[in-house]
């Protein structure tokens, strides 16, 4: 694997953006990855090409030990990038459409499958300028399911997840947060109507946190993005147009509008007095105060439909 030179010494508040470079005519998903790094006061500071990915590079993630996680979901490639300049392919997962990981509280890892089943809705199909490969030796995209594994990539339990499949049919777990304690995870497909919830503990779904069925009110249907819990246990959801707040009752108790639509990525940053999002529409990544609502900063990234993962250097590893 090359060597992460692109990237600068890591320093708190730093911003880290998968924004792959798409120059398939062919593809609109496909081209060269990319991570580009900026510092705390949105400046440009470092960018990273990728050699091992395909296709959207997203589920930006840091672990304890401040080595950031990212995914290509279409090349089944999951990767480590460590801040001494080593780029590690974590292979002992297997080939499945890992998209994101969740840090559990005992140390082990939740990684989600992006897509599930074997096929696309045809009017779906019909626009798509991507092709979903299928898992090597299925039929199938995958099972939409969340998988628990040892530091060391060890399989310890499978948790097989319902899913809605979005506007596609073929989206699995596509967004997920842990609550707090570990015990519960709450997810979506993106761009479907349910925000879903799996007890992990007793291996078991629960009912939905919120969810809509047709007849939808006028406008845009209902969809869910992004996700991530508070540390004080305050869920924040993203709608594509808003941030919803959401209590432990599945209302939504507060709403900040955005501008604009497409916003599909989340990261809470200082206690949850700011998230980082992202738009996959325009590529913007924008600064928001969760108080206020008010737009604190903003990176243009000049990567439309590109953007598919953001994460803020909050000093982990030190």
């Amino acid at each position: 694997m090359s060597a992460a030179q692109g990237l600068r010494p890591y320093a708190v508040g730093d911003v880290f953006v998968a924004a792959t470079v798409l120059d398939n005519p062919a593809d609109d998903h496909a081209g060269r990855g990319r991570i580009l790094q900026f510092d705390a006061n949105l400046q440009p500071k470092g960018e990273l090409f990728l050699d091992a990915t395909t296709h959207l590079v997203g589920g930006l993630k840091f672990d304890a030990r401040g080595v950031l996680w990212a995914f290509d979901s279409h090349a089944f490639v999951v990767l480590n990038i460590h801040a001494d300049g080593r780029v590690e392919r974590r292979t002992e997962f297997g080939a499945r459409s890992w998209s994101h990981v969740n840090f559990a509280p005992d140390g082990s890892l939740l990684l989600a499958e992006h897509v599930v089943g074997e096929s696309i809705k045809p009017e779906i199909q019909a626009r798509m300028k991507t092709h979903i490969p299928f898992m090597p030796g299925t039929q199938r995209f995958g099972d939409g399911h969340v998988f628990r594994f040892a530091a060391d990539g060890k399989l310890l339990r499978e948790y097989a997840t319902q899913t809605h499949g979005g506007m596609g049919g073929f989206l699995g777990v596509t967004m997920s947060t842990l609550s707090p304690d570990g015990n519960t995870l709450v997810y979506c497909s993106e761009t479907g109507p349910r925000l879903m919830r799996y007890d992990l503990v007793a291996d078991r779904q629960l009912p939905d946190l919120q969810s809509f069925t047709p007849p939808y009110p006028p406008g845009p249907p209902p969809m869910f993005f992004g996700m991530e819990y508070a540390p004080d246990g305050t869920l924040y959801v993203l709608r594509g147009s808003s941030i919803h707040v959401v209590d432990a009752g599945g209302q939504s108790v507060r709403q900040i509008a955005l501008e604009g639509g497409g916003w599909a990525t989340i990261d809470l940053g200082d206690g949850a007095r700011y998230a980082f999002i992202s738009s996959f529409f325009s590529g913007e990544v924008a600064k928001i105060d969760l108080q206020s609502g008010a737009k604190l900063g903003s990176i243009q990234t000049g990567a439309p439909k590109s953007v598919a993962g953001l994460v803020e250097y909050r000093g982990e590893g030190r």
